[in-house]
């Protein structure tokens, strides 16, 4: 269970992030939530997919990193093994919240990534903000508003009925079965079935971009199923 603070210089002067990798600081996880503004840098080492918000009433799209929960196929000790590292992980343990329209950071003080003793300080010694928080600063103020993008993107794939589900059957070189499901992708071919306004309305929302890196994301399932023969072997 997270215990989230709102962060500050007297009460945390003296905490320090741990910013290696590895499953025991909590980066044993099958995926993270990704937005448009970051799907290039996502669609070059991952897939994007989408699964059903907590919620059940809506989607999010994510960036997939294994096949199962807690699965992390990119993690090597405590090295994380992909030349891009998506926002919503780097910025652990860090959250944005507001109080009105004010964004204000938070911490989450029961992490594995919170220390007294070890990693990069969080405020100076006289108080003022490390160029580590900084960094995070700017990076959650990122994240906020990326996700305000994806609302508008969802509702758009949702008009044009262009999510699907699929399954995702995979035989392991050991002779091993896999199975994905509980995901949803882009309809290929209802969407090349839009007409020209349809995809003149979403070229000017800036979704078409969203929409083709998405797919072109689909091709890392290669790279994880190979990842997953390597880590069977």
């Amino acid at each position: 269970m997270p215990n989230i603070a709102l962060l500050n210089n007297v009460e945390h002067k003296d905490l320090r992030v741990i910013t290696r990798r590895g499953a025991r600081y909590g980066d044993r996880q099958m995926a993270a939530v990704t937005f448009p503004a970051e799907f290039r840098d996502v669609q070059a080492c991952y897939p994007i997919v989408f699964r059903k918000t907590t919620d059940g009433l809506g989607f999010e799209p994510v960036a997939l990193f294994g096949f199962h929960e807690e699965e992390n196929l990119f993690l090597d000790g405590e090295r994380w093994d992909a030349a891009y590292l998506p926002m919503m992980v780097e910025r652990l343990p860090f959250l944005i919240g507001g109080s009105g329209s004010e964004l204000m950071v938070h911490i989450d003080l029961d992490s594995p990534r919170v220390s007294r003793a070890d990693g990069e300080a969080v405020f100076m010694p006289h108080g003022g903000n490390s160029d580590f928080l900084e960094r995070n600063s700017s990076l959650l103020l990122a994240i906020h508003r990326g996700l305000q993008q994806t609302p508008a993107l969802l509702a758009a794939l949702l008009q044009h009925e262009l999510l699907e589900s699929f399954v995702l059957d995979v035989e392991l070189n050991d002779g091993s079965q896999n199975r994905l499901a509980g995901f949803h992708t882009i309809n290929e071919d209802k969407l090349a079935a839009l007409g020209a306004d349809a995809v003149a309305a979403l070229h000017r929302a800036g979704h078409l971009q969203a929409i083709y890196m998405v797919l072109a994301s689909l091709s890392n399932f290669r790279l994880l199923i190979d990842r997953k023969n390597a880590a069977h072997a």
